[in-house]
């Protein structure tokens, strides 16, 4: 997808880190930090089988946002929001603030996308909450992010049921 900057409101409370190597991240990427890799985008992550494996997965090790890009073998340390109100695109639906949202996966079923999110009704899903009530459906949602690896810099995981390889 092409760079979308996604912050909306409140502090982003930015982190910089350096992106693994051969990954290419946009601007609004979802972003997880691989243990032996370093920071990698939401389809970089390998498919641990079904939708719910996938989110438990990237739950536990979600950084935030991208708010710059990287190209493949850049070097350089990219600005990531790990905090604040962010906007995804979603399947049409409607939401409730407080409702929960995860990572979404593709159509073929074999990876997460990298800026789009579903509604999820375990914690150990969920990257954040909708920060606003939507009565009808709609196709994008504020979100407040949740990083998991970056929570009061401290790392507070949720243990979910993923098969460990991500």
């Amino acid at each position: 997808m092409a760079n979308t900057m996604r912050h909306r409101r409140g502090d982003t409370k930015v982190i910089y880190d350096t992106p693994a190597s051969a990954t290419v991240i946009e601007i609004g990427d979802l972003l997880f930090d691989h243990p032996t890799d370093g920071i990698k985008n939401a389809a970089g992550m390998v498919d641990q089988g079904s939708l719910a494996l996938n989110q438990d997965a990237f739950q536990q090790y979600f950084v935030g946002v991208a708010l710059q890009q990287s190209r493949s073998g850049d070097t350089d340390e990219i600005a990531i929001a790990v905090a604040g109100e962010h906007e995804f695109a979603c399947a049409a639906a409607t939401f409730s603030n407080g409702d929960m949202v995860g990572a979404c996966e593709t159509a073929a079923g074999t990876a997460l996308e990298d800026q789009k999110v579903v509604a999820v009704t375990a914690e150990s899903k969920a990257i954040g909450v909708v920060a606003k009530n939507y009565a009808s459906n709609t196709t994008k949602v504020l979100v407040r992010i949740r990083s998991t690896i970056m929570r009061d810099s401290l790392q507070a995981q949720v243990a979910g049921s993923s098969s460990g390889v991500i």
